[in-house]
């Protein structure tokens, strides 16, 4: 795991002992200001990627909100490089409140729009994410009907008791919620009962490639049965080629995500 709270005179001082240390948490320590900048300017945007039915042809079911940050020049600061390193810190919730409000926004704006967006569970908690999910619920648009929340299995087992009670806490409001990366996790199947799970999303690593690999045929048809069984819609992540939709939809996938039905994108 990187140190993400070293200064940069210690940063500086560990390059003499370890060069490609040094080169790591510098890099960190970069992208950190820059993701910290961002959010300070408002620099954020949702781009769009599309969920879509097993239907042939598909029509869009809804969209996933992905949270964009942009330096000042304009340019995307790429997730995958600040992500795990603000994921359980304060600098994650700020990103799950901004994402947030700008997912509210939207959906106030777009009344036909279906929307979802990731939720980490330590958000839950935090009083200023809580108050704009408040805020927005109480809106005569009922936009609580048109919002999923997407959470991992690691963050939804991490803390079970709060999910669960935030979970029955919104399932008046209309509010879905989403298993991420259904299978990859350790969530144990006994304890879906316990969960209110509309949807799971099936892991990309079951995905890929399922045309041509039997285990993977073997495991995902598994995965979409465990889903049936508790009234939950089957999402098949990370779809790249027609054959791999095909034959998804031969083993009673409900919808699909992946490159082969578009890129995340800021329009519609």
């Amino acid at each position: 795991m990187h140190n993400t709270t070293l200064s940069r005179a210690e940063i500086d001082e560990q390059a003499l002992l370890d060069p490609l240390h040094y080169a790591m948490a510098s890099r960190d320590a970069d992208v950190m200001t820059l993701v910290r900048d961002a959010l300070a300017a408002e620099r954020a945007r949702l781009a769009f990627h599309p969920i879509v039915t097993a239907d042939d042809p598909p029509r869009v079911a809804f969209y996933e909100g992905l949270v964009r940050l942009m330096d000042d020049a304009g340019r995307i600061i790429p997730a995958a490089h600040f992500m795990p390193l603000v994921e359980e810190t304060g600098m994650g919730r700020q990103i799950d409140c901004v994402t947030l409000e700008l997912a509210l926004k939207l959906l106030k704006q777009k009344p036909g729009l279906r929307l979802s967006v990731n939720l980490s569970a330590r958000s839950i908690g935090d009083g200023e994410w809580r108050r704009i999910l408040d805020r927005g619920l109480r809106d005569r648009a009922g936009l609580g009907d048109r919002l999923i929340f997407e959470i991992s299995e690691i963050s939804a087992m991490l803390l079970p008791e709060i999910v669960i009670r935030f979970m029955a806490e919104m399932q008046p409001k209309g509010v879905a919620f989403a298993l991420d990366g259904f299978g990859a996790g350790f969530t144990a199947f006994r304890h879906l009962k316990d969960f209110f799970f509309d949807l799971v999303k099936i892991d990309k690593s079951f995905v890929r490639g399922i045309d041509s690999d039997p285990d993977n045929q073997v495991l995902a048809e598994a995965l979409i049965t465990v889903a049936q069984q508790f009234e939950m819609f089957a999402i098949a992540d990370g779809v790249e080629t027609a054959a791999e939709a095909a034959f998804l939809r031969g083993i009673g996938v409900d919808c699909l995500q992946g490159y082969h039905f578009g890129v995340p994108t800021f329009d519609f």
